[in-house]
């Protein structure tokens, strides 16, 4: 998905309300699309540890629109899968140089 309101919207579709119950959520894994503005942008959020900094930044728990609580943690995993296909965990320290030439993050 390239954007956060079609990642709200399937949110909307998924745990019931409206889309602008989950965009700041969404909104938040993809801020990261000012510095790279391509796929890279997904190394900084869409890992297991970013889900769960969603977590602490929104709470445990949204109330959407219908007045049902929904685990933020849920929000954010079907972020990352939709984006990704699967959820990763970061790769702290990782980088291409001659002396790590094997090492490419998991994006």
């Amino acid at each position: 998905m390239a954007h956060p309101l079609k990642h709200a919207q399937s949110s909307a579709k998924k745990f019931g309300g409206q889309a602008e119950d989950y965009l700041a959520i969404h909104k938040w894994f993809d801020e990261s699309k000012a510095f790279f503005a391509d796929f890279r942008h997904r190394a900084l959020r869409h890992h297991s540890e970013g889900i769960f900094l969603s977590e602490r930044i929104f709470g445990v728990t949204i109330t959407n629109s219908e007045g049902n609580q929904v685990p933020v943690r849920y929000i954010g995993e079907q972020h990352v899968k939709e984006d990704l296909g699967r959820i990763r965990r970061p790769r702290i320290g990782c980088h291409k140089s001659s002396r790590n030439a094997g090492c490419t993050a998991s994006v």
